[in-house]
């Protein structure tokens, strides 16, 4: 079945923020976002709930938007304790392998921890945490058209797969063998 409309891209991606000033300046300094706008009110405009809040919105290339709320009335932030932080995630695409180490180095330059590169197959990634707890993904892709093709055809036989009983398919184990490991 198919929707009666079309979506054409992502609108914004809102997370939680300890600080927004904090937050606005560490995307600015650390990944070279462009801050450029905020919403701010003290009732919530699609429930009309008293809960004021300051929301603001970083460019971050393409098009692409993203998005916190600094909520100073409600309790302090945390995270999901049954969920590893590795899972939930922001990743954000660099054009190569060149800009992915060059990343590395300048965030790692900010006295940043940054894990990777890891290999994944049809990209590589970085990884580090904001000022918030959130982790942070850096990727560049490195796949050819034939992998992700072979990804497409095996998509539906692994999720059916996983889906009856809840053991890693190996369909895909290709994406973990690093060529260039020694």
């Amino acid at each position: 079945m198919t929707a009666p409309f079309a979506l054409s891209r992502i609108h914004h991606v809102a997370y939680r923020c300890r600080d927004a000033k904090q937050t606005v300046e560490w995307y600015e300094r650390v990944l070279g976002m462009t801050y450029t706008s905020a919403f701010s009110e003290d009732h919530v405009p699609s429930t009309g709930a008293y809960d004021p809040y300051m929301h603001v919105f970083l460019d971050c290339g393409g098009g692409n938007v993203l998005a916190f709320f600094e909520l100073p009335e409600q309790p302090e932030m945390g995270r999901d304790a049954n969920t590893p932080e590795w899972v939930q995630h922001i990743a954000f695409e660099v054009a190569d392998l060149d800009a992915l180490l060059a990343a590395k180095t300048h965030i790692e330059g900010l006295g940043i921890d940054v894990l990777g590169p890891t290999f994944h197959g049809i990209f590589r990634s970085i990884y580090f945490f904001d000022p918030n707890g959130h982790r942070v993904e850096l990727a560049c892709n490195i796949g050819k058209p034939e992998h992700y093709a072979e990804l497409k055809r095996v998509a539906p036989l692994m999720l059916e797969e996983w889906s009856q009983t809840k053991k890693a398919p190996r369909h895909a184990d290709w994406l973990h063998k690093d060529p260039d490991a020694s």
